[in-house]
């Protein structure tokens, strides 16, 4: 298994040289079939903001008034059974350390393409810049680009291989990775009082804070002259813990599955957008659950968002806490690891949820 994923099956297309040498159709392999694409008008404007996913005020979790700390975890708890998707504000991550991040991966995506290509990757690891997810030959290709590096734990943290331009890049992405990590540190502690569980156990399952497996992808979508036949990223369940993304506030993007239907992200300034992955999925033993979700494209505005993945350690067994099983409440899901686990999605690339569901009943890759 390991030696398909040493290179990629075909020649890799960089999605914003296809964007910029002016193509007014796309080519065929990033053209989704009818039934997979986004075909109305919602998909492209902005939700009115009651259909949005929750915002939850995430100091209070923090407030000395016991009710107002209740009320977090409340608001916390129902968005997780609920949504599996919030926004946090007020998480203590400075709003300048955002914003001077995200507009530093801007930077690094308008540099020239020889400049971008000497951090070219390949699936062995997928460090470096990137433009398909999975190894499968002849797949249907997304309209991005990314860089994806490791960032937890300190053993797997590579800054000589993160990009050296512009000159604040790696500086800010080790300020950025520490805060942020700290945020997702937080987040396990209020899912692991929600669920009855000691407040740490979660972030002990995952490895302890100096071992949790994370990792930042830096996406750009670029312009699409034919946005209504393709997606930025296919659907998909993320396969880690949970996920906490730096969305573009100028450009909607992110759709979450919500009772069958597709309800665009309208982002809320200096928030974070949460979401649930399959391996708390697994701990919880589906009390919590992770969520499709995809990124449509538009004709007028590119787009950049961070997502930092908060994981187990990759050697760890992952199983249905014990806390949460009973005769009432059989474990769900079998043992194993988070590095076995994630192989099958960096073979097979974004592919809905059938990963997780796969756990229950396995069945062949093939069905993806």
């Amino acid at each position: 298994m390991m030696n398909c994923l040493q290179s990629w099956p075909e020649p890799v297309v960089r999605v914003q040289s296809l964007a910029a040498s002016g193509v007014r159709a796309i080519p065929e392999r990033y053209i989704r079939p009818p039934s997979h694409r986004p075909l109305t008008k919602n998909d492209f404007s902005p939700p009115q903001e009651a259909n949005n996913i929750p915002v939850i005020d995430f100091q209070n979790f923090f407030s000395d008034d016991q009710r107002l700390r209740d009320e977090a975890l409340r608001n916390i708890h129902s968005a997780c059974q609920e949504w599996g998707f919030f926004q946090v504000v007020n998480h203590g991550v400075s709003h300048e350390l955002m914003k001077r991040t995200s507009e530093v991966w801007r930077e690094f995506f308008k540099l020239p393409m020889e400049v971008k290509q000497e951090y070219a990757n390949t699936p062995a690891t997928y460090e470096g810049y990137g433009s398909r997810l999975g190894v499968e030959k002849g797949a249907i290709l997304d309209w991005s680009d990314y860089f994806f590096l490791n960032y937890m734990p300190e053993s797997l943290r590579k800054p000589n291989i993160w990009p050296a331009t512009p000159a604040s890049c790696r500086e800010l992405v080790a300020e950025y990775g520490h805060e942020v990590c700290k945020l997702g540190g937080k987040l396990m502690k209020a899912f692991s009082i929600n669920l009855g569980l000691e407040e740490d156990l979660l972030l002990k399952a995952f490895g302890g804070e100096e071992n949790v497996g994370a990792c930042l992808r830096a996406n750009y979508y670029p312009k699409c002259p034919q946005p209504d036949l393709t997606l930025g990223l296919s659907p998909h369940s993320d396969p880690g813990g949970l996920t906490i993304l730096l969305p573009d506030e100028n450009v909607a993007g992110l759709q979450v599955c919500r009772n069958g239907s597709w309800l665009t992200v309208q982002p809320v300034p200096n928030a974070f957008i949460i979401n649930i992955g399959d391996q708390i999925q697994v701990l919880s033993n589906a009390i919590y659950q992770s969520v499709e979700h995809r990124v449509i494209v538009n004709s007028n505005k590119d787009r950049v968002s961070l997502a930092l993945f908060y994981n187990p350690r990759s050697d760890l067994l992952i199983e249905p806490s014990k806390q949460l099983v009973s005769d009432d409440r059989p474990a769900l899901y079998p043992p194993i690891t988070y590095e076995e686990y994630r192989l099958y999605g960096r073979t097979k690339g974004p592919c809905g949820k059938k990963q997780v569901e796969s756990l229950k009943s396995p069945r062949p890759c093939s069905e993806c």
